[in-house]
């Protein structure tokens, strides 16, 4: 499949220096991920908090510069575009960020809140951005006479709609979507993703779904790729990644998932908390929690394996 966009050995390092006489560390936050996002996909970026899922979202949109590699868009490389030339790009690349209490400014209404990104990238009549922010409320459930309320007038469901909105009223392609569901209720999340399938569909969007939910991604996702600590475990489809997991880390996360009713046993639970980024273990790097690490485990970094077209994992044993 053609693929929208497309990433080769990206990484980001935040440097820290804890004091003046303190040597300088690295948090090697993202650190060398290639993958394709194919048109029309719901691809999910997944694994436990601090492994980098976010920021992989953030870089690749250049809300964050990345240290090195390269991001396409539609074949373009975008990575070392100034400011102003990023300009038309940003058109076609939008975020919903994770929490929508925070993410919407309490003092603005919501027709502000919706109609700036119009105001910065088109010179468009006052009448003309009024219909756009209309038809986008209309197309995320919400209705005209909302455009004159606060952020704090609605409910959580109703302020993500809003956060939607405003991503999708400059016609964009591609979509991050940061835990867009984390903060709401089951009942409440349910009725959001069906909202996102809905627009993807009618909208030919497509999007990076970055979550920890494994049964939101079960529900969603067409392609998964599994991080930790900055780097892909697995990539595939998510049947393959599924059905036929063969990373540790991914089996591990797969079997904690909760089960209702059917006393299902947990086995492969990792071991204690994933390390600092600051001091990564060396040779693969899920070898200090794994339950299956041999000796070569904490010598040698994993190479990428094929294990079917389409299906990689990174790991000494998964041939």
């Amino acid at each position: 499949m053609e693929a929208l966009v497309e990433i080769e050995n990206l990484r980001k390092y935040f440097d820290i220096k804890k004091s003046i006489l303190s040597r300088p560390l690295q948090v090697k936050a993202i650190n060398g991920i290639s993958l394709k996002i194919p048109k029309g996909a719901i691809f999910a970026v997944v694994g436990e908090s601090g492994s980098g899922k976010s920021t992989l979202g953030r870089v690749i949109l250049k809300l964050i510069e990345p240290t090195s590699g390269k991001i396409y868009l539609n074949g373009q490389d975008i990575t070392m575009l100034k400011p102003k030339e990023l300009i038309k790009y940003r058109r076609q690349m939008q975020i919903v960020q994770q929490d929508p209490y925070n993410s919407l400014h309490p003092r603005k209404l919501v027709k502000d809140i919706i109609g700036e990104g119009l105001k910065i990238h088109y010179k468009l009549p006052s009448d003309e951005i009024y219909v756009r922010i209309k038809e986008i409320l209309e197309c995320v459930g919400l209705r005209e006479e909302h455009m004159f309320r606060y952020p704090h007038e609605f409910s959580g469901g109703q302020r993500q709609r809003i956060a939607i909105a405003r991503a999708l009223v400059l016609r964009p392609k591609f979509l991050v979507l940061d835990e867009p569901t984390s903060a709401l209720d089951v009942s409440v999340q349910a009725r959001t993703l069906a909202l996102l399938q809905e627009l993807k569909e009618s909208l030919a969007l497509t999007y990076l779904f970055i979550t920890h939910n494994l049964a939101v991604v079960d529900h969603i996702a067409s392609h998964v790729a599994v991080m930790y600590l900055g780097k892909i475990m697995e990539i595939g489809s998510k049947d393959d990644v599924f059905l036929k997991p063969r990373h540790p880390y991914t089996i591990s996360l797969l079997e904690a998932v909760p089960s209702v009713g059917k006393g299902k046993r947990i086995r492969k639970v990792p071991r204690g908390e994933i390390p600092s980024p600051l001091d990564p273990p060396k040779g693969c790097l899920f070898h200090t929690r794994c339950v299956e690490a041999k000796e070569i485990c904490a010598e040698k970094e994993p190479e990428e394996t094929e294990i079917s077209p389409g299906h990689f994992c990174w790991c000494h044993f998964c041939k």
